[in-house]
C-alpha cells in the first residue's frame, strides 16, 4: 500500500515518541489513519527554540532576534531592542503543538524557523552558527517524535559553498529538505551564485520551501500591515518568476520546490506574466526559451489562500498532485483551522485527500512516496 511506511510509524508511535506525556497512550485520530488517504500534514508551520542566545553579543554587532519571556506561555520577540512580534507557547513547546495538532485532525507538521530568523544579512560565519542552532533544535525534535514533526533546515545562502555543507548536515542528522527566502539580500533565485545549492538539493533528494521575507516595498507603505498583506504575496511571485524565467527548473527538472501561501499573486498574474514573455522575449525570455505556463505543475504550491475561488484555481492550475496542506501554524494570518478550507471545498475524498495529506509526501520524499 503506498505510506506504508507511513502508516507503520503512526500504528507504532507510542514506543517511538518517548519523552512526551500527550503520547502515552493511543488517540483516535491515529488508529482512524489506517488508510494514507486519511493522513493530514501541513507542510507550512514555524518553531522557535524556547531559548535563543544572543547572538549579538557574541558576535559584536545587532540585528539578531532573541526571545524576552515575560509572562508564563508568552515572549516577545525582540530584534536588538526593536519589538518584532508577540508569540505564545505554541512556537516552542512540542506539547503544545501536539495537543493543537490532535484538536485539528493533524497527524504531522513539517517544522521550519521563522523567516526573521534567517539572518542572510549577517557575516556568512555567523550565520551558519544561527543556522546549525537552529537545525539541530528542529532535527531534535524530529528524531524525539518521528511520528509527528518532519524538519526543513535553514542555510547560510549568502555563502553558497557553506549552504552546501550545511545543506549536506542537514540531510545527514535527519532533515528532509530547506526553508529559504524568496530571495537572498541582493540575489533573486536565479542568481547564478546560488545554482549550486540548488543543484545539490536536487542531488541530494533535499526538498525546497520558499517563504517570502524581507519584504519589497516595506519602507514605502508602512501602514495597514501591507508589507504582509500585499509585500509578501508580490515576493512569492518573484521567486517563482525567477525560478522559472532563470532557467533553474528547467535545468533541474528533479527539484522539488513548494511556494508558501500558494504562491502569492503569481497564480492571479500568471495571465499578464506569460502575455509579458510573448510580446517581450527580448525582456522575459533571455535566460529561457520556455514559456511560463508550461512550468504549471512542475512545482508545489501550499494551500494557504483563504478563499474557495483562489484554491479552486491554484489547483486547476498547477493540478491537484501539486497543493498541499500549508497553514503558516502558529501564526494569525495563518489558516486557524487547519484543512477547513479543503474539507469545505465541493470535491470528492480522494481529491481533498490528496491535498491534506498524499502530495505533501510526495514533495517531501520524492518518487518513491507515490
Amino acid at each position: 500500500m503506498p505510506h506504508s511506511w507511513w502508516m507503520a510509524s503512526l500504528i507504532g508511535w507510542n514506543s517511538k515518541d518517548k519523552g512526551s506525556a500527550s503520547l502515552s497512550s493511543p488517540k483516535p485520530l491515529f488508529t482512524l489513519a489506517m488508510h494514507a488517504s486519511s493522513l493530514v500534514v501541513d507542510i507550512h508551520t514555524h518553531i522557535l527554540p524556547e531559548h535563543i542566545p544572543h547572538f549579538a553579543q557574541r558576535f559584536g554587532y545587532g540585528g539578531f532576534v532573541t526571545l524576552d519571556h515575560h509572562c508564563p506561555g508568552c515572549a516577545r520577540m525582540m530584534k536588538d531592542d526593536q519589538f518584532f512580534r508577540e508569540i505564545q507557547a505554541n512556537c516552542w513547546d512540542p506539547e503544545v503543538r501536539m495537543s493543537e495538532c490532535d484538536q485539528h485532525g493533524v497527524h504531522m507538521q513539517v517544522l521550519s524557523t521563522v523567516p526573521v530568523m534567517f539572518s542572510y544579512w549577517a557575516q556568512p560565519k555567523d550565520t551558519l552558527e544561527v543556522a546549525r542552532f537552529l537545525n539541530d533544535h528542529i532535527a531534535e525534535l524530529v528524531q524525539r517524535y518521528p511520528s509527528r514533526f518532519e524538519g526543513l533546515g535553514t542555510l547560510p545562502m549568502q555563502a553558497p559553498d557553506l549552504a552546501i555543507l550545511e545543506l549536506e548536515r542537514c540531510k545527514s542528522i535527519g532533515l528532509k529538505g530547506i526553508q529559504i527566502g524568496s530571495h537572498i539580500e541582493q540575489w533573486n533565485l536565479d542568481a547564478p551564485e546560488l545554482f549550486p545549492v540548488f543543484e545539490a538539493c536536487e542531488r541530494l533528494g533535499m526538498a525546497v520551501f520558499v517563504h517570502p521575507w524581507d519584504m519589497m516595498g516595506t519602507p514605502t507603505m508602512p501602514k495597514y500591515w501591507l508589507p504582509w498583506l500585499v509585500g509578501m504575496p508580490a515576493e512569492s511571485s518573484r521567486a517563482i518568476c525567477s525560478l522559472i524565467f532563470g532557467g533553474v527548473l528547467e535545468r533541474l527538472p528533479g527539484l522539488r520546490v513548494a511556494i508558501a501561501h500558494g504562491g502569492g499573486s503569481f497564480p492571479a498574474t500568471l495571465g499578464r506574466i506569460q502575455h509579458g514573455f510573448d510580446v517581450r522575449p527580448d525582456l522575459c525570455a533571455v535566460d529561457n526559451a520556455i514559456p511560463p505556463s508550461r512550468y504549471m505543475g512542475k512545482f508545489w504550491l501550499d494551500s494557504l489562500v483563504h478563499d474557495p475561488v483562489m484554491l479552486e484555481l491554484i489547483t486547476n492550475l498547477v493540478g491537484e498532485d501539486k497543493v498541499a496542506l500549508g497553514t503558516d501554524y502558529p501564526f494569525p494570518l495563518g489558516e486557524l483551522e487547519p484543512g477547513k478550507l479543503i474539507h469545505a471545498m465541493p470535491w470528492h475524498t480522494e481529491k481533498k485527500s490528496k491535498l491534506l495529506g498524499q502530495n505533501a509526501l510526495a514533495w517531501l520524499n520524492g518518487p518513491q512516496a507515490t
